[in-house]
């Protein structure tokens, strides 16, 4: 499934806002035209099949489409002010004791895009920990994306005692770097926020950077709740998209499993966040189209799906699982898990 582990967290200058804001304040559809789709009409949004139609591609493969998927995606969601808050409100107990004793606290930071949320949990280990040096290595493998971050960097204006170490390339190339050159050097706080999905072995990567981890220290994660509408979407349709390696779906509810196979300690915490899909079920609809894209992860879905498979995610999108009608507007369930990992 189709994130961006920092670049999503662009809006997060913006600040929290209450629920509902950010969505348009109105919609071009009729209550009750909306309200007969989603009792029941059958695939009210297909289209005649196309002889000519292209073959279903990931929307990683075209990232201008997936550059405005995305941006959608922020706006019609509640998923930013939810990490924020969490950073806000639980952030600062599971940073208590990492720098206890310590003149430097090493952090970092694996698949981080633009770097919004890395300054704001810097912030927060900063706050907490007043005169320390911090030294923050970042791993991203998108030279825009890290050209973004040094902008974000120079603009901020809190990061005093704060030293920064950019490296181009994935979690698994560090990991192979890092064995190459025999270093074994550990970390006080390392997060992985939305990015394991593009991971090839999970396993094996939350095993290698748990051995990363000092005494104290804590090891963040951030993924899609099992309990969130991709989590049903998603385990149902997953083989019926066009994912072609570009990564894999998983949720929080997959990890303890794992965690538990390899004896480790962790915590849960559930962050409630939804997405208005409202626009999906208007035909014609470009935002409708583009969101559509970044649920199913596919150029152009509304055009290059199989009749059926249209007809059938439409169907899953109406259902409780997925999403829930209020106010006459269709909310998918965007909630989130994190998981907070001992040494």
């Amino acid at each position: 499934m189709v994130r961006d582990a920092e670049e999503m967290q662009r809006v997060l200058k913006h600040g929290a806002h209450e629920e509902g804001e950010g969505f348009p304040l109105s919609l071009p559809i009729r209550t009750r035209s909306l309200r007969e789709e989603l009792q029941g009409a059958a695939c009210p949004l297909l289209h005649p099949p196309d002889s000519m139609a292209s073959p279903m591609k990931n929307l990683l493969s075209d990232l201008d489409r997936y550059a405005q998927s995305f941006r959608l995606f922020l706006e019609r969601s509640t998923e930013h002010q939810s990490m924020l808050e969490f950073v806000e409100k639980q952030l600062p107990d599971v940073i208590a004791s990492i720098g206890n004793g310590k003149s430097t606290i090493n952090v970092l930071s694996v698949g981080s895009g633009a770097g919004e949320m890395d300054l704001q949990i810097l912030s927060k280990i900063r706050a907490r920990y007043p005169g320390v040096t911090i030294n923050n290595d970042v791993i991203e493998p998108s030279a825009s994306q890290i050209s973004k971050y040094k902008e974000h960097v120079a603009q901020a204006s809190n990061l005093e005692n704060i030293k920064f170490t950019w490296h181009k390339e994935t979690a698994n190339d560090y990991e192979s770097r890092m064995n190459a050159e025999k270093n074994t050097k550990k970390w006080d706080f390392i997060h992985m926020i939305q990015m394991l999905y593009y991971v090839k072995d999970i396993p094996s990567t939350l095993r290698y950077f748990h051995s990363l981890l000092e005494s104290q220290a804590k090891l963040l994660i951030i993924l899609v709740s099992g309990k969130s509408g991709w989590e049903t979407l998603w385990k149902k349709y997953a083989s019926s998209f066009p994912l072609e390696g570009f990564c894999s779906y998983i949720s929080s509810a997959d990890l303890p499993r794992m965690l538990d196979s390899a004896g480790m300690k962790y915590q849960l915490y559930e962050l409630p966040s939804h997405l208005d899909i409202t626009s999906c079920f208007i035909e014609g609809d470009k935002d409708g189209e583009l969101l559509l894209d970044f649920l199913t992860e596919t150029i152009d879905f509304t055009k290059t799906a199989p009749p059926e498979l249209k007809c059938q995610i439409m169907e899953e999108l109406r259902k409780p699982g997925c999403s829930e009608i209020r106010d006459g507007k269709v909310f998918f369930h965007n909630n989130l898990g994190v998981i907070v990992i001992e040494p």
